[in-house]
């Protein structure tokens, strides 16, 4: 969303903004839609006082050369007269030549790419500038005038945070301009314990803060749990998990001295069903996805940890999505409509910021051509203003793109620390937001909005409380009490700089829990409740521990690499390597296992070896020419299969993070077709275990005879083993519902469904041109029969669903109630330090490479003319769809209440999942005469999960808010609910089961 100077209509956003010649030199100055980070870009930035010339960039051995389209041969055409030998020189010489010219073209564009990226234009402007803060203290002919009220989209300005921002007002009053700085910038990467590490504010008692992945557990840290993946956490349907789950998160990261914790994650929402990242978030529908994302930061803020809802936003795959990591000098470009944006991945960061996030991460990529931790759009006009978020937005690591445009756009704290690149000290904040306060480019006003917003979340999450958060040394034992750098008790204390500096940096401080209270039984349980039952012929399981019903032992045969610990589960780092049991995608998303419980493991520990003999064949291409009787003399077959992924900067298998297709790897296909076939001579039963970072296409097995189960366990963590088999032997009923469709191809997800594997301009761009479908919106807009809908899970006992009844609590209206009053946010003088109190103090010694506040000279605050972008000093009018934290109040008002009983019909105890679906009333126009809005099929709207005994039955009861019967019109910008015609209700068991239906 840029915001340049030529206005043009965009029919999905309104006022937009086009492109010129003078608007791509404000671009290479350091406005907030800067897309490119060239050296030759960053030459022309010498008006912009953040930008360092001479950047190199590299990714310090992160960067992945993006797949090149393989060229057809060429084939030349027969000469005539010439000899057989004679045109195979010929049509050689030709190819040569061909292929030496595409060569050379490729370079030509490789080696010119950077100035013909930055020398051009692309196309943008579909969403206008939002620029919320323009006090300036500068001179007169720099002064922005205003309208007479205080800028939008300040913190301090909703009742839920008020205590929080006195006392951080009270504080950042204290401050010096360095100390502010401090706070707001990372100190570099590998310069303190944490992968994100901010300076303190000494003189005022605010210390450094300790940012760390993530969203499935700590990275890089010792004695802690690898908890099953979002997307396993999604399966469950179980708030209560997910709640719990989030809970022992926080409390883990605090024993560890952490104050940030990076997650949990909602975006990718999962657009791209072989997106590489999507394993982190909780499946692809934004109901489901928020609300797992707001009981999992309920949990971690109860602890006191401030948790971080990510990747903001529409970072959707993994190809492209970060500048250079491609071999391209720019990251993609999302490209969306509002009511898209809004209805779908806008929907679980709403979510989040209700549930009170203290902390948002602004993603990789571009959105409608301009970087999402740029564009002010998205962050002061959506987040802040509209979702009335209040606390601190966060770069990616690296995501940040500019210095003083993107401070301006609304990004409150750069990581880690470094600027274009990984690991130089070459901030673009740091002494440049220093000189930039002084020099009156940044608005004094913009800085202390950054630093307060930080030191409220501190507050607001009671980290001012020296008990439960000693202080770090010298002034106390607090801080991180591990290094992320080092297994050593003692190592480096700045292991980026040429500091020799050690100290004890490992204390291996035990977080996990012990007895009833161990967060493996939690762990072990969600593993359990997200394993999905999609298929079982024959009441196949659960298995019995008797064994066969002859006098003789039941012969268990367990097949696959995936059933077995491989080399060891932290065999590669961040689990990038597919080998051995899969229990974790891979990327910065993923922990080092303290243990991995692999399936054989469980298997064999939960038999009784005198009546079942289970045989161990734990690879993908057992010998069964040379020993045939390994699969023929086996009464039940167990396979295991996967389908790995994970985050770009990793590559394995021919796999750059997001997966190539949906099919299972290694050859699972062809392990599980030939062992169903062979399997007891062709008499056994086939039971088929998946392991998957997200959907995975069957078609090539499911519907032999002879496999009589298939389980979907998803990404299980530690206790991989002991969760399947609590399964398998009927320990625990299974309940895990799927949260996404199974497609029998690919393509059944749609275009908006493939990732872009292969760069498609100079700034590759993705169009989300498919709109609300997606998953099985799509599959249902389309009328494609899935493999298993989205929701479906089979369990060992039956459930009936019976007496529906919709109440009206409050009656239709169209628009949500008029936005309330905010309270004033905090003030702060305008006046500009003297330059000489932003000096390195004397004798003071510099690390190499870590980012110090100072500058190095009075002449550094040298005064000029900033170029700031058009739209600047417009006065924004705030959101009618805002005025509370996650939006307008009224949007959370509930309408309706949805009822339903549920009974367990069946032997056995077990849980089910009540889920409500909604279609909107047919005919629905913004204006009479007008076209009808174009509505899913079906929507999701809410869920419970409930457990019952056999013969026991209870009513859920299901509420519908405004926000939930409403869509958003990109004509009025706010939320409208259809007061004419009658809405659909369904209520079911998955998204085509949904036997109870009713009006509203």
């Amino acid at each position: 969303m840029s915001h340049t100077d030529q206005a043009r209509r965009s029919s999905d956003h309104g006022e937009g903004a086009g492109t010129s010649d003078q608007d791509v030199l404000l671009s290479k100055a350091g406005d907030e839609h800067d897309r490119s980070s060239s050296e030759d870009e960053l030459e022309l930035g010498e008006l912009h006082p953040l930008n360092e010339k001479g950047h190199e960039m590299s990714t310090l051995g992160r960067r992945r050369r993006g797949r090149k389209p393989a060229s057809d041969a060429a084939k030349s055409a027969p000469l005539d007269g010439t000899s057989k030998s004679e045109r195979r020189t010929a049509r050689w010489s030709k190819c040569v030549i061909i292929s030496l010219t595409t060569v050379g073209s490729l370079l030509a564009i490789i080696v010119a790419g950077g100035s013909w990226v930055y020398k051009s234009a692309p196309a943008d402007g579909q969403s206008p500038p939002w620029y919320p803060t323009r006090k300036l203290r500068a001179p007169p002919q720099q002064q922005i005038r205003t309208k007479g009220c205080y800028a939008k989209a300040l913190g301090g300005t909703l009742p839920e945070w008020k205590d929080a921002y006195q006392k951080a007002e009270k504080l950042v009053r204290k401050m010096s301009l360095v100390e502010k700085v401090n706070v707001t910038t990372g100190v570099g990467w590998q310069m303190g314990m944490c992968v994100g590490n901010t300076g303190p504010a000494s003189q005022v008692g605010f210390p450094a803060l300790c940012l760390q992945d993530g969203p499935l557990g700590l990275r890089f840290a010792d004695h802690i749990t690898a908890f099953p993946a979002g997307i396993t956490t999604g399966a469950t349907w179980n708030r209560d998990l997910m709640y719990k789950r989030g809970r022992a998160l926080g409390l883990e990261a605090r024993l560890k001295g952490i104050n940030v914790l990076l997650g949990p994650s909602m975006g990718p929402l999962g657009r791209m069903p072989a997106g590489g990242r999507n394993w982190e978030g909780f499946g692809p529908d934004p109901v489901l996805q928020g609300v797992a994302a707001a009981e999992t930061i309920k949990g971690i803020q109860d602890e006191g940890v401030i948790a971080t809802a990510k990747h903001y936003i529409l970072n959707e795959q993994e190809h492209f999505r970060q500048s250079f990591e491609w071999g391209l000098p720019n990251a993609l470009s999302s490209n969306i409509d509002d009511r898209t944006l809004h209805e779908l991945y806008l929907w679980p960061f709403a979510d989040s910021v209700k549930a009170g996030v203290a902390s948002v991460m602004c993603s990789y990529q571009m959105v409608n051509n301009s970087y999402a931790c740029g564009n002010s759009k998205l962050l002061n006009g959506i987040l802040k203003d509209e979702l009335g978020f209040q606390g601190f937005v966060q770069s990616d690591w690296l995501a940040q793109r500019s210095g003083v445009a993107s401070a301006l756009a609304g990004l409150d704290m750069t990581m880690p620390g470094d600027g274009l690149t990984w690991a130089q000290g070459k901030s673009l904040w740091g002494p440049q937001l220093t000189r930039a306060v002084l020099n009156t480019s940044l608005p004094v006003s913009r800085l202390d909005d950054m630093a307060t917003r930080i030191v409220a979340a501190w507050y607001q999450l009671g980290q001012d409380n020296s008990t439960r958060w000693p202080s770090p040394p010298p002034d106390g034992d607090g801080g991180p009490n591990f290094s992320s750098w080092t297994k050593d008790r003692v190592g480096l204390l700045h292991p980026g700089s040429d500091d020799k500096a050690e100290g004890v940096v490992n204390k291996f401080v035990d977080a996990q829990g012990r007895g009833e209270e161990s967060h493996g039984k939690l762990a072990r349980r969600i593993a359990a409740e997200g394993t999905v039952l999609v298929k079982n012929v024959d009441s196949t399981l659960p298995l019995s521990r008797d064994g066969a019903a002859e006098d003789r032992k039941m012969r268990i045969g367990v097949f696959g690499e995936d059933a077995s610990e491989g080399k060891g589960p932290n065999r590669c780092a961040d689990r990038g390597c597919n080998q051995g049991t899969l229990a974790s995608g891979w990327g910065s998303g993923a922990v080092d296992f303290p243990y991995l419980i692999t399936p054989i493991q469980a298997l064999k520990a939960a038999v009784d070896p005198d009546k079942i003999s289970i045989g161990d064949y734990a690879t993908n291409k057992p010998p069964f020419k040379k020993h045939p009787g390994i699969l023929r003399d086996q009464d039940m077959c167990i396979v295991f299969v996967n389908s790995d992924g994970g985050e770009g900067y990793i590559a394995n298998d021919g796999i750059r993070g997001d997966r190539n297709d949906l099919y299972l790897q290694k050859g699972g296909d062809g392990l599980v077709r030939t062992v169903a076939a062979g399997c007891g001579g062709g008499k056994g039963k086939t039971v088929v275990v998946v392991h998957a970072v997200g959907p995975v296409v069957l078609e090539r097995w499911v519907d032999m005879d002879e496999v009589k189960a298939v389980v979907l366990a998803n990404l299980p963590g530690q206790e991989s083993g002991n969760a399947l088999v609590d399964v398998l032997f009927g320990d625990v009923n299974p309940s895990g519902k799927l949260p996404y469709t199974v497609g029998k191809t690919l393509g059944h997800y749609g275009p908006g469904g493939q990732i872009l594997y292969y760069p498609n301009a100079a700034i590759p761009q993705q169009n989300f041109s498919e709109g609300l479908y997606m998953d099985y919106r799509y599959f249902d807009k389309n009328d494609i029969e899935p493999r298993y809908e989205f929701g479906y899970g089979l369990s060992y006992t039956t459930f009936m669903l019976s007496s529906l009844s919709i109440t009206t609590l409050k009656p239709k209206s169209a628009f949500p109630s008029p936005r309330p009053a905010t309270l004033p946010p905090p003030t702060y003088s305008d006046e500009i330090p003297p330059a000489r109190e932003a000096l390195f103090p004397a004798g003071f010694r510099k690390l190499k490479k870590y980012v110090y506040p100072y500058i190095e000279s009075e002449d550094d605050a040298a005064r000029g003319r900033y170029p700031y972008p058009k739209g600047y000093s417009d006065e924004q009018t705030p959101s009618p769809a805002g005025g509370g934290e996650g939006g307008n109040p009224s949007l959370w008002d509930i309408h309706a209440e949805v009822r339903a009983t549920v009974t367990n019909t069946g032997k056995v105890a077990g849980k089910e999942v009540i889920q409500l679906y909604i279609s909107f009333p047919a005919g629905e126009a913004e204006e009479a005469g007008e076209a009808a809005v174009d509505f899913p099929v079906k929507v999701l709207r809410g869920f419970e999960k409930v457990e019952l005994r056999p013969g026991q039955g209870t009513q859920v009861t299901l509420p519908l808010t405004r926000r939930d019967l409403s869509y958003w019109s990109t004509r009025r910008a706010t939320w409208v609910m259809p007061s004419r015609g009658n809405f659909t209700v369904r209520v079911g068991t998955s998204s085509r089961n949904l036997p109870l239906v009713g009006e509203w």
